[in-house]
């Protein structure tokens, strides 16, 4: 049996930073183990409301207070649930809440305990048959449940849901409602966002938000109808919606207990191998991913072919341009499949991240999992590219193939991490999509291929040094040997061409392998930090 959670707010408003109060100063006691409906009409501030409660959205003036009988002081934490799914549609069902059920634990689970706890909500949600399916196959009301099914794996104390019954047609609402019964009668408080009057008929107490965030009335359903003077739930909204009358609730404000401390997830690492397992799973399942994954560097490689002429880094007849132009492009095409892995992150997620933020993700063991996940292919990619152009003689035949490799695999790396920067700071993957030549253009024009860097104007070549294929490009131009290639090869363009690119490829490549490394640790520390602003800080 879990023990609910009692809630106590003391003058708690929110006043937004441009439009004015959102909520006005609002005082309510929740009893632990209490269903609890907050009503009104649209734009009253009934989310905004439920967040505070939720302690996800800080007041901005007032305080909020949960109390649990736990005499350590403790508590596994809340369970929110939002409008938004909390599901990877492509996971089976029982899948997603394995992964939910060890991340919310504080302590290492073996997979008998795991396999309890899975059970045991899907039964209550009445999912069980359903648990091997991917949740994307799962109907309208079934996804619904399945995002509240991940938050009660953690066996909260407390669940709050926005509007969990939206959408749905009467039937599975009335379904869904039913369930939410089941989880209040095994010791839980549940409160509740709601537009239709029949999802309030079991429950205990009524919190009514007015026009213009004012607090109505909280209290049993019974005095909510003699408050209002109505004879149904129907007609208290009807009351709310009059713009001729003002409401005020009745009762005084609470006490404020003493804040008690919440119990954290499961820890850095196992976080961090858990969020990696479940990025491949996402990825293995994904057959469009995986057929891009592995055709990508097959179709470059074909264009590679068609496009260059082999034996162009022949030491007794090379080919100064086409050496130049062969490079920049293997190194472009290392940028550009670890930008494209990066960008499909992330941007998708942010409901699901939210909701495992306030169970205890740490945002660290997150962004390392998707680079952990992504990496190992990203890296079979580019050996399969450079293996494919040695075999058929576009590479130079002494260059040391582990430095092309590591080379290239710094470069995709780099991009990854930019990517998941990139896919962290935009709100949708349509936005993500659009960054795609919006960071490979300056990656093109900027490197140095097409124009020498020393020969570029002055914000040129400051601009360069901020391009990560630069550093790739003149590393590969390095360990291809191209000033001595160019020097002793014979070919009238070999002098000129090599005075223009002056001292570019001159250096050892381990200098520009430390530069990409560092490129990469800034844009992976960037996408944590713009997590950590966009999602809150860990509670």
């Amino acid at each position: 049996m879990v023990t609910g959670l009692r809630i106590r707010s003391t003058d708690a408003s929110w006043v937004a930073r441009k439009g004015g109060t959102v909520l006005r100063p609002t005082s309510v006691d929740i009893g632990a183990g209490q269903p609890v409906a907050i009503i009104g009409p649209s734009g009253a501030g009934k989310t905004t409301l439920l967040e505070i409660l939720a302690g996800i959205r800080v007041p901005s003036a007032g305080q909020v207070r949960h109390e649990c009988a736990d005499p350590a002081g403790t508590s596994p934490g809340i369970g929110f649930v939002p409008q938004d799914d909390l599901v990877h549609p492509r996971l089976p069902l029982d899948r997603t809440l394995a992964c939910a059920t060890r991340l919310r634990s504080a302590r290492r689970l073996d997979a008998a305990e795991v396999d309890r706890a899975v059970t045991d909500v899907l039964a209550v949600l009445g999912l069980a048959h359903r648990a091997t399916r991917p949740v994307g196959g799962l109907s309208g009301g079934e996804r619904k449940r399945a995002s509240i099914a991940v938050e009660l794996v953690g066996r909260p104390p407390v669940l709050f849901l926005d509007e969990p019954t939206s959408g749905l047609d009467p039937a599975t609402g009335r379904e869904l409602v039913r369930h939410l019964k089941a989880i209040a009668a095994r010791g839980s408080t549940v409160v509740f966002t709601t537009h239709n009057p029949a999802d309030t008929a079991w429950c205990e107490h009524l919190i009514a938000v007015a026009p213009g965030g004012r607090l109505a009335f909280t209290g049993p359903p019974a005095r909510a109808l003699e408050h209002f003077s109505a004879t149904s739930v129907e007609e208290i909204y009807d009351r709310l919606s009059d713009e001729d009358l003002v409401w005020e609730a009745t009762g005084a404000a609470v006490p404020v207990a003493d804040p008690r401390r919440q119990a954290g997830g499961s820890g850095a690492v196992r976080q961090w191998w858990l969020l990696t397992q479940r990025t491949v799973g996402l990825l293995v399942r994904n057959r469009l991913t995986a057929a891009i994954l592995v055709g990508s560097p097959v179709v470059i490689a074909v264009m590679f072919l068609m496009l260059f002429r082999p034996r162009a880094f022949d030491a007794a007849n090379p080919s100064p341009s086409t050496t130049v132009m062969i490079l920049f492009w293997i190194a472009f095409g290392g940028f550009f499949f670890g930008l494209t892995y990066g960008l499909s992150q992330i941007c998708d997620e942010f409901p699901i991240l939210r909701a495992e933020r306030r169970a205890g993700l740490r945002l660290v063991p997150y962004v390392l999992s998707k680079i952990t996940a992504l990496l190992p292919p990203l890296c079979a990619v580019d050996a399969l590219l450079l293996v494919l152009l040695r075999v058929t003689d576009r590479l130079p035949s002494n260059a040391d193939a582990g430095a092309l490799f590591l080379t290239l695999a710094l470069t995709s790396l780099c991009a990854l991490t930019l990517g998941l920067l990139c896919a962290a700071a935009v709100d949708t993957p349509s936005q993500a999509a659009l960054m795609v030549p919006v960071l490979s253009f300056p990656q093109v024009l900027f490197v140095g291929a097409f124009l020498p860097v020393p020969v570029m104007a002055d914000v040129g070549r400051w601009l360069s040094a901020a391009m990560t294929n630069r550093w790739a490009f003149e590393a590969l131009g390095a360990i291809a040997g191209l000033p001595e290639l160019w020097a002793h090869g014979g070919s009238p363009l070999g002098p000129p061409l090599l005075a223009s690119y002056g001292d570019s490829f001159d250096g050892p490549p381990g200098r520009n392998w430390v530069v990409l490394a560092a490129f990469a640790v800034a844009f992976a520390v960037g996408a944590v930090a713009v997590l950590r602003r966009k999602v809150g800080v860990r509670r």
